[in-house]
C-alpha cells in the first residue's frame, strides 16, 4: 500500500465510529465553522463527547480548526476565543489493491498542456512528463546514486513498492505484480503502458550511473514493466 493509501486508510478508521461520522456529516453540511458547544447542541450529546470526536478528526486530519471569538463579543470581557472546526478540503480515497488513477489524470492532463504549447505529439509529450514524475518521486524517497547494480535494482524496487507497485524478483528479473493504471491500461494499453514504463524509467534516471534496465514486457496479471540490473 502506498503511504498515500495508508494515510487514507486511517483517516476511514477514524470514521469507523457511528457517532464520530455523525458529527462530520453535521460539520460537512454547514457553511460555516463549528464550535464544540454547536455540534454537542446539534447531535444532542455532551460537550465533553463533542470535544472528544471533534478532536478525534482533527487528529485524524479530516477537520481544520481555528479560533474566534462569538460574533458581536470583543474586548477584555468577551472571553476566550472558541475553538471552530471545518471540514478539511483534502479527498479521502482508498483503493485494494493500490491505483494511481489521480496520478494518471495529472500526467495526461499535463501532457496534453505541453503538446499544444510546444506543437509535439501527445505521446511524446506524455513521455516527458511521465520521466519527469519518475525522477522527482525518487527524489522525493531519498534516492541517491547507488554503488553498484545490484543497489541500484534493490533501490528501485524500494522506490516502486512505496508507490504501490508490489515488485517481485524472479530470477534476474524484476516484476511488477500491481499496476496502478491497471483501468486505464485496459482500454488505453499503448498509451498508459507507456507512459508507465516513463515514470519507471525516470525512477531509473535517479540511480544512475548503475540504472535498472526498464522494458515494456506485458503479461497478463501484473504489470507491463520489467526491470533488470544495469551493466
Amino acid at each position: 500500500m502506498t503511504d498515500a493509501d495508508s494515510e487514507a486508510t486511517r483517516r476511514i478508521r477514524g470514521l469507523a465510529d457511528p457517532l464520530r461520522r455523525a458529527i462530520y456529516a453535521f460539520l460537512s453540511r454547514q457553511r460555516h465553522a463549528v464550535t464544540r458547544d454547536e455540534a454537542a447542541s446539534a447531535l444532542d450529546i455532551p460537550h465533553h463527547q463533542a470535544k472528544f470526536h471533534l478532536d478525534r478528526l482533527e487528529q485524524d486530519g479530516l477537520v481544520t480548526v481555528d479560533y474566534a471569538r462569538p460574533p458581536g463579543r470583543t474586548g477584555p470581557g468577551a472571553g476566550r476565543p472558541a475553538k471552530r472546526y471545518r471540514p478539511a478540503e483534502s479527498e479521502i480515497a482508498v483503493s485494494v489493491p493500490p491505483r494511481g488513477y489521480d496520478v494518471a489524470g495529472d500526467l495526461l492532463a499535463r501532457a496534453i498542456t505541453r503538446s499544444a504549447a510546444d506543437g509535439i505529439p501527445v505521446s511524446e509529450a506524455v513521455a516527458d512528463v511521465a520521466r519527469a514524475r519518475g525522477r522527482a518521486i525518487a527524489a522525493a524517497r531519498g534516492a541517491e546514486p547507488p554503488v553498484s547494480a545490484s543497489a541500484a535494482r534493490e533501490a528501485a524496487e524500494d522506490i516502486l513498492r512505496g508507490e504501490g507497485y508490489e515488485p517481485e524478483r524472479d530470477g534476474p528479473t524484476t516484476v511488477l505484480r500491481n499496476c496502478p493504471f491497471h483501468r486505464l491500461a485496459q482500454d488505453h494499453r499503448d498509451l498508459v503502458c507507456g507512459m508507465n514504463c516513463a515514470l519507471i524509467d525516470g525512477v531509473g534516471d535517479a540511480l544512475a550511473p548503475h540504472s535498472p534496465v526498464v522494458a515494456l514486457e506485458p503479461e497478463d496479471g501484473r504489470c507491463c514493466v520489467t526491470l533488470r540490473e544495469g551493466a
